[in-house]
């Protein structure tokens, strides 16, 4: 007698949890920094079920219809995508044309499902999420790698049955290339190197999809006992718990940052393994948590969850560019974009996700038969067509105009070219700094008499007076020429750079872009270790993410109680992280006595004339006063 392979209705609240998690990190990726694990469950959840239908059908019939399962994965999976990038390619080109650069080719690359190769060598890192220019399809490189194992995986398994008669042999084939995949993500991380190679890779993501293929295995949905003893069904609903549990701390815990080496070097796999226990449970019959998971509220968001990933990125970037005072308006701004998300996502599957997956050809003549009918009838196809031909002509029209488009539009902005020339100028005059700071000791003269010589000196030989318009004094500016800081921070001190070198000839800068703290604390240390650390210590972190108090503290216990650290709080009202930033650093400032705030964000948010188009950025006007505070703030209250 065959058996029918379970509709396990328990997955649509998995899924439901799954892309609940991603939409949260993208909206908040520094609070929800663990949302992004999200993306394993789906891969796991592909990995058992596809795996286990295959190896279902050959154990039934003795082959498999791997045409059919091309054709359905290619209608369930193509109209939405195909809709998603001429939707968002005719919003490019009408709203926000300096993100047409390239766009033929990360239309190309997902239709071929090669993306996440693209972006190894083409895209931005997945977790920056302060750019001018942020791609709305970063989040897709997930699809791709969908679509390669949709792709690959029927002759695989073809093999696999023809060659390979024992499931036992099978399982530890399966269990060697998992095994081998997850090595890989930990044997190619490399601190404070980008990660896009082993987040986005097919190889190093594969272990997610192999742990789902190695239950298929061993846990085949169609061989699972109905019928249990009580005590198996408690132990598999105590299991269930257990793995949930896990799945959640790990997904709020900070040992789960992206950007921290434990999560490439086993913490995925640790999660994606706990998170295969928790499938093995659902799919079981005897267990109660595919009841539990089973709800009107999943259900809706378990089975739109393939349009809610892919509209929810494009949403938040296309709203988030348009939002310049997202710091004054959090929640209200993420109510809308949810809003946003659901509306947009229910369409998707209704008017396209659920007509395509029942699409024929018969249907398809019906369709046009109705548009092309002349007479003042089937008007609801008729408006349909004409919308799907404006997006299609001005997609393609985005599409082509996208090679014309040169990078230097995107990646070569007056204030690009500046970090650029001034990181090569930090690189080069490091060398000699650190020489220098080795071998320099503080200066034995009081400060009395520093100020009394500099006050000569500014009457004698004054330096930088074009900077005296910039708030500072001429006193000051020669004091500066004495004081000796290391600096470390993110591009808003990298685009000043120069303005700070003129001013304090002595400092240290070390500031490069998508900096944030906690990875950056290191450098610290290397800088304290190397005796290049002076006296004066300059922190610009905080643009990109917020921190915690713990940072601060590791970062203080580095600095020691013998230094002044200065640190110039934020101002970037794009982003909700601003006010608990500066909030927190206040709050450090009254813990330790010789922690000063450079008070940045008032001066800026009063005169945003001074800024880029990002609000964030000092522009050329904006760097001499940023700078000109920056020094006078140092001189005052530094150690000499």
């Amino acid at each position: 007698m065959k058996t029918k392979n379970r509709f396990i209705t328990g997955y649509a609240g998995l899924r439901a949890l799954a892309v609940i998690g991603v939409i949260l990190y993208h909206l908040d990726p520094n609070r929800f920094m663990g949302g992004y694990l999200g993306v394993p469950i789906f891969l796991i959840l592909s990995g058992y079920l596809v795996t286990d239908h295959m190896f279902h059908s050959y154990d039934e019939k003795g082959s498999y219809n791997t045409n059919g399962f091309y054709l359905r994965r290619a209608k369930k999976l193509y109209p939405q995508m195909i809709t998603l990038l001429w939707v968002c390619s005719s919003y490019i080109l009408l709203f926000q044309q300096n993100l047409l650069n390239k766009l033929n080719q990360v239309v190309i690359t997902n239709l071929l499902n090669v993306y996440n190769f693209w972006q190894i060598f083409n895209g931005q890192s997945y977790f920056e999420r302060f750019a001018a220019n942020e791609s709305p399809f970063v989040h897709l490189w997930t699809m791709s790698i969908e679509g390669q194992f949709y792709i690959i995986w029927p002759l695989a398994i073809f093999l696999l049955v023809k060659f390979v008669k024992k499931r036992n042999i099978r399982f530890w084939i399966l269990t060697a290339l998992t095994l081998a995949s997850a090595l890989e993500m930990a044997i190619l991380f490399k601190p404070g190197v980008d990660t896009s190679r082993i987040y986005y890779g097919t190889d190093t993501r594969f272990f997610s999809l192999g742990l789902g293929a190695m239950l298929a295995v061993v846990w085949p949905t169609w061989k699972l006992r109905r019928q249990v003893r009580p005590q198996d069904s408690r132990l598999l609903d105590i299991v269930g718990a257990i793995s949930l549990i896990g799945i959640l701390w790990m997904a709020m815990s900070p040992i789960f940052n992206p950007v921290q080496g434990f999560v490439y070097r086993g913490g995925m796999f640790l999660f994606s393994l706990v998170t295969t226990i928790f499938v093995a449970v659902i799919a079981h019959p005897g267990s109660h948590w595919n009841k539990w998971l089973t709800n009107p509220v999943f259900q809706w968001i378990g089975s739109r969850s393939y349009g809610i990933y892919l509209w929810q990125f494009p949403i938040m970037i296309f709203f988030e560019d348009k939002v310049k005072d997202m710091a004054d308006h959090v929640i209200l701004y993420r109510v809308i974009e949810i809003v946003l998300i659901i509306i947009i996502s229910e369409l998707s599957y209704r008017f396209i996700e659920k007509p395509m997956g029942k699409i024929t050809w018969a249907k398809t003549k019906e369709f046009f038969g109705k548009v092309t009918n002349l007479q003042n009838t089937f008007i609801f196809q008729k408006a349909a067509a004409v919308m799907v031909a404006i997006v299609f002509v001005l997609g393609t029209a985005a599409i082509i105009k996208a090679p014309s488009v040169k990078a230097e539009n995107v990646n070569n902005s007056p204030l690009a070219r500046q970090i650029k020339k001034n990181r090569n100028q930090q690189l080069k005059d490091n060398k000699r700094l650190i020489k220098q700071a080795k071998k320099s000791r503080s200066i034995k003269e009081s400060k009395a008499e520093i100020l009394k010589q500099a006050k000569m000196l500014a009457k004698t030989h004054p330096v930088n007076k074009e900077f005296e318009k910039y708030g500072i004094s001429q006193v000051d500016l020669q004091l500066a020429q004495k004081i000796r800081v290391t600096a470390i921070g993110d591009s808003v001190m990298a685009g000043s750079s120069q303005n700070l070198k003129q001013l304090m000839p002595n400092m240290i800068i070390d500031a490069a872009v998508s900096r944030q703290l906690a990875p950056t604390i290191a450098l610290f240390e290397q800088y304290k270790n190397q005796g290049a650390l002076n006296p004066n210590v300059l922190v610009g972190l905080g643009t990109n993410g917020p921190f915690s108090m713990n940072d601060v503290d590791h970062l203080m216990s580095i600095v020691g109680d013998k230094r002044r650290v200065f640190w110039i709080n934020i101002h970037v009202p794009s982003k909700d992280w601003q006010r608990p930033v500066n909030n927190l650093l206040q709050k450090a400032s009254q813990k330790y006595k010789n922690l000063t705030i450079i008070d940045w964000y008032n001066l800026a948010h009063a005169h945003n004339d001074w800024l880029y188009s990002d609000l964030t950025h000092p522009n050329p006007t904006g760097s001499k006063y940023y700078s000109a505070q920056i020094t006078k703030t140092i001189v005052e209250k530094g150690l000499y």
